[in-house]
């Protein structure tokens, strides 16, 4: 059997030279270390509620999972605590994005944790345009992936519009190459992620190599599923608009794959300011492309998105970018606040 966390073994040294009463003494003050070895269980840090989804339902029982995103914590802010360094020093795999979180990027980079699973690995990444008003977007060319199964290409002429760069400082998260990381809004994209952390988990302890494949594969039929039902409940030739509004531009795969358009307010940087010509801008292009609905989020402030639809005369909605999950989410897990996703963007945009 594969030996989890050889690292919390104690010093050959120190067994020699402790003390009957000393090595109680040793053990009554590490119960989690002790028990995690002899359950043999997979000892995985994941970096926020994505990532923790991911674990919990390729791992099972197999795994022991530590998230170091808090619910109800914005995950772009976390910064690494020395606690948390410890537990990544202690683990056997740690599961994070690369480009959404700084401090957690470089704190796994300087661990010395044997399996580092990023997901922006794992599938293919794309540029999502920063030009205000452009509605840019560039392709990431010869990834491999390709980009069939995009049920919107025809009719929506590059228009995620993840724009907002300009107009508010800060940093921006992006990945590396300023590539838009919001991959796992893609059930398509995450699915793809998902294969590929079950091959890691296999890896690492391949003693449970059945398990995890096994729970793989039903992760990945859930996601086309959910990826069905989305294709379905948004291509309607009748509906009033395929224009919907965020508050930053989280959702710039999920209107790329079914053929819709996303605007933006304040870009990727999820507490950025839009400059007033933003605000007019997104203004008109509600009236022209018969918008009903601004969109805002679970984990930041909802003031600049209820202050442009009270100046535009729309609704305002939640559509969850699902980075974590509390008593406000609109479902437990990450499939169930999908669907909640769904049916907002089915009633904003009147394919409901």
């Amino acid at each position: 059997m594969t030996v989890m966390n050889v690292r919390r073994l104690i010093p050959t040294a120190a067994l020699a030279t402790a003390t009957v009463l000393g090595l109680t003494a040793l053990t009554a003050c590490s119960p989690d270390a002790a028990d995690k070895n002899s359950e043999g269980k997979l000892d995985v840090v994941a970096s926020f509620y994505p990532m923790e989804f991911l674990a919990k339902e390729i791992g099972g029982d197999d795994v022991e999972i530590t998230t170091l995103t808090e619910p109800g914590q914005e995950p772009h802010d976390l910064e690494i605590s020395a606690k948390q360094t410890a537990q990544l020093e202690n683990a056997d795999a740690a599961l994070f994005l690369k480009g959404l979180q700084p401090s957690v990027d470089e704190a796994i980079g300087q661990s010395g944790i044997k399996t580092k699973i990023d997901a922006a690995s794992l599938t293919s990444l794309e540029k999502h345009g920063n030009e205000v008003g452009g509605h840019a977007k560039e392709h990431d060319e010869g990834d491999g992936h390709g980009e069939e199964g995009h049920g919107g290409e025809e009719g929506h002429e590059g228009e995620e519009g993840h724009e907002g760069e300009e107009g508010h400082e800060g940093h921006s998260h992006e990945t590396p190459g300023g590539k838009d990381p919001h991959i796992w809004l893609d059930p398509v994209r995450y699915a793809e992620v998902a294969e590929g952390v079950g091959k890691a988990f296999a890896k690492a302890d391949p003693d449970h190599r059945a398990t995890y494949e096994k729970n793989t594969a039903a992760l990945v039929k859930k996601l086309k599923g959910l990826d069905t039902d989305f294709k379905n409940g948004l291509q309607d030739p009748a509906a009033k608009s395929k224009v919907f509004i965020t508050t930053h531009a989280a959702f710039g795969y999920l209107a790329e794959r079914y053929g819709l358009t996303e605007e933006a307010i304040t870009g990727l940087d999820p507490e950025g300011e839009p400059s007033a010509n933003r605000v007019k801008e997104l203004q008109q292009m509600a009236k022209a492309d018969g918008v009903t609905t601004v969109f805002y989020e679970t984990l930041v402030s909802d003031k600049t998105a209820k202050t442009l639809a009270d100046d535009a005369g729309l609704k305002t909605a939640v559509l969850d970018p699902i980075e974590g999950i509390t008593d406000k989410s609109k479902g437990d897990d990450y499939i169930e606040v999908m669907r909640s996703n769904l049916t907002a963007l089915q009633q904003a945009l009147g394919t409901k």
